[in-house]
């Protein structure tokens, strides 16, 4: 039904817990969200960041495809490992096994939008692959403008559609130049800002984090995320 790809502004954004949220209030509207960690580093079998999430969601849908040992980007990881990195048509293909009537695929990735994911390939090829469509997560402090407008940018250039920016951790008490970015960001990237988690929201009781993840985002989210297209019209004067 919908492939969507979670990509970020670089590491440690947040994106675990954007993917694990917009699951949840997928499920809440009737939806089968199905999440998809394409390639994990640094973390063992039966840990790692699709555990997470079923741990914070309560989702049991989500799987991890590829494991590399060291928690470095996946095509560096697995050559240091001797280890064989799978092409982007194989991992595609795999991705698009999971999607059917009714589910949301969400496709969590690795790191930034030009994160080698294999040795010839990134998050960006594998969203033009599979015609998926973006949601990028960004930091929300200091320094953030400039990383999200070169995401945005690079992202519409390659001719990837974005659904809108998602601030990963927004504080309980935002400093200036945090404040001054929940106006400035869609200004500088062009782009709708669809929400924001609370800092901290990872580690809530699963309980607390499903109640809440509505109250994340834009009243309109679910529909932003699922359908494929969302067109404008001007009517003639």
């Amino acid at each position: 039904m919908s492939i969507v790809i979670v990509t970020g502004t670089g590491t440690d954004v947040g994106k675990t817990v954007v993917t694990g949220a917009i699951g949840v209030v997928l499920e809440q509207a009737g939806y089968k969200p199905f999440i998809v960690k394409a390639m994990q580093t640094g973390e063992a079998e039966g840990h790692g960041d699709a555990c997470r999430m079923t741990e914070l969601t309560g989702i049991t849908n989500a799987v991890t495809l590829y494991r590399f040992p060291e928690p470095l980007a996946p095509a560096t990881a697995a050559r240091r490992a001797a280890m064989q990195c799978p092409d982007l048509a194989t991992v595609a293909e795999e991705i698009r096994a999971y999607d059917e009537a009714g589910r949301v695929v969400l496709v969590e990735g690795a790191g930034g939008l030009l994160v080698r994911m294999g040795e010839d390939w990134t998050i960006a090829d594998l969203g033009r692959e599979l015609n998926a469509r973006l949601l990028i997560v960004c930091s929300t402090g200091l320094g953030s403008l400039n990383d999200a407008a070169l995401t945005v940018e690079v992202a519409k250039s390659r001719g990837l559609s974005v659904i809108g920016l998602i601030g990963g951790s927004f504080p309980v008490n935002p400093d200036v130049a945090t404040q001054c970015n929940r106006v400035d960001l869609p200004a500088v990237t062009g782009c709708d800002v669809l929400g924001y988690i609370p800092e901290g929201a990872g580690s809530w009781p699963q309980q607390q984090f499903v109640q809440k993840a509505q109250e994340f985002f834009v009243p309109d989210i679910i529909d932003r995320v699922v359908h494929l297209e969302r067109k404008m019209f001007s009517v003639p004067r």
